[in-house]
């Protein structure tokens, strides 16, 4: 097939920009394909991987309905161990967690609120797990572990319940004035409508009223 002079030039010059460029251009599509490829192979393994989370939490589920906490205990762990990035494994330690305490089985009740503590996705999760712990460590006296464990930054939604249970540990070692500045911050947190306020402020009442700085 004959092509005329203008034709000619136009080939002339696509075959030496694809001399020049052609092998970025090739690279540059493998790299895009695999970029694709393992971009639909992540969320098939995602998909895959919360399917098997639930299938697992419906068996946590039916184990805590028998109360039968040895095994609840497994599942939560082996959710942790093999879905630790999906949120049922943060659920699932919470639940494993309150199990455990209703039947007297601290050790575990501790472990699971340790690991949602430290491996949950969410703030939420992880300020209601060091509440509880919190609350379990008041129990064995380990005061100065629980107000460390509520010292730095909490959830907002959960502002209001950290700074009660660092009253109720405060309380617990006399030290009656920050107790008072602690709970004046808890009711300063807590929502007007939350009924929670109520046992809040019968605690600040119990060890003398307001606080030395709302006094002032």
């Amino acid at each position: 097939m004959a092509y005329d002079l203008e034709e000619q030039e136009q080939i002339d010059q696509l075959k030496a920009w694809w001399k020049q460029y052609g092998n970025l251009v090739t690279w540059l599509l493998i790299i895009a394909l695999s970029i694709y490829s393992a971009w639909g192979a992540w969320k098939y393994y995602q998909r895959n991987q919360a399917l098997q989370a639930s299938q697992l939490n419906d068996e946590l589920q039916k184990a805590v309905s028998a109360k039968d906490n040895a095994k609840v205990q497994r599942a939560a762990t082996d959710m942790q161990n093999k879905f630790s990035g999906t949120a049922y494994a943060q659920m699932a330690g919470l639940v494993a967690s309150k199990q455990a305490f209703d039947v007297g089985d601290s050790k575990s009740a501790k472990a699971q609120l340790e690991w949602v503590a430290a491996n949950a996705i969410d703030d939420e999760y992880r300020a209601m797990a060091k509440i509880r712990l919190a609350g379990i460590l008041l129990d064995e006296k380990a005061y100065d572990e629980g107000l460390k464990l509520l010292s730095g930054e909490s959830s907002v939604s959960f502002a209001g319940l950290a700074a009660e249970r660092k009253g109720d540990i405060l309380v617990a070692q006399n030290k009656l004035d920050e107790a008072r500045a602690a709970y004046q911050l808890a009711l300063d947190k807590t929502d007007a409508k939350d009924p929670g306020r109520q046992l809040i402020q019968l605690k600040l009442d119990g060890i003398g009223g307001a606080s030395v700085k709302s006094a002032s």
